[in-house]
């Protein structure tokens, strides 16, 4: 998970911000509304648990590794990324079915970060900077209280999301402060998968 932010600031610091414009704001998110979410897609770093029914010595829980590959007894390196953790079960179902009559497997994620591309990062003056795994209806402030609030040295109000637009890297001013401790909540703004929060540090 390190990595994964170190790269982010990376490729921030590298690009220089590319295609930094005025200091635009963000519609700010619209009322939650409960809508039937996608299946969840498993992702590199997820820890999954792998029960096979009546078979206790080929449950196990483990994390998918860096190249998206699981191994499990019996059975080794079948990729995880991309696929629904029913789709995997029932992979797995035919790759065990030569060791064991009629397997019946569950796969049930208890870590979640998904794919890549489906991650919000949080970087910077934040009290646990990690990336997160998007949601449904997610906002900035759903964002900062996932990674336990800012820092006393944040500049809430400097903050940037960076956000590709039609392939192009585009940044936007959020007001964090006057979200957080003045509860403008025109600042709540919307989040989507693959956006980074750059909370910088106060010049004083």
């Amino acid at each position: 998970m390190h990595t994964q932010i170190r790269i982010a600031v990376a490729l921030v610091l590298g690009l220089g911000l590319a295609g930094c414009g005025p200091d635009v704001t963000l519609p700010s998110a619209p009322p939650a509304t409960e809508l039937p979410s996608a299946e969840y897609v498993i992702g590199p770093g997820d820890v999954l648990r792998i029960a096979v029914w009546q078979n206790p010595d080929l449950t196990v829980e483990l994390p998918v590794r860096p190249d998206g590959r699981i191994s499990v007894p019996l059975i080794e390196d079948v990729v995880a990324v991309g696929k629904t953790p029913t789709a995997l079960a029932r992979e797995l179902e035919t790759k065990l079915a030569k060791f064991v009559t009629k397997p019946i497997v569950t796969v049930m994620p208890r870590e979640f970060y998904g794919p890549y591309a489906a991650q919000v990062r949080v970087i910077g003056e934040a009290v646990q900077p990690r990336a997160l795994p998007y949601r449904s209806n997610m906002t900035v402030l759903d964002a900062i209280i996932a990674v336990g609030g800012v820092t006393k040295y944040a500049a809430g109000n400097r903050t940037t999301l960076v956000r590709v637009v039609n392939n192009a890297q585009q940044t936007y001013a959020v007001h964090l402060d006057d979200l957080i401790r003045d509860g403008k909540i025109n600042e709540n703004v919307a989040l989507e998968p693959g956006d980074i929060l750059i909370i910088p540090q106060s010049y004083f």
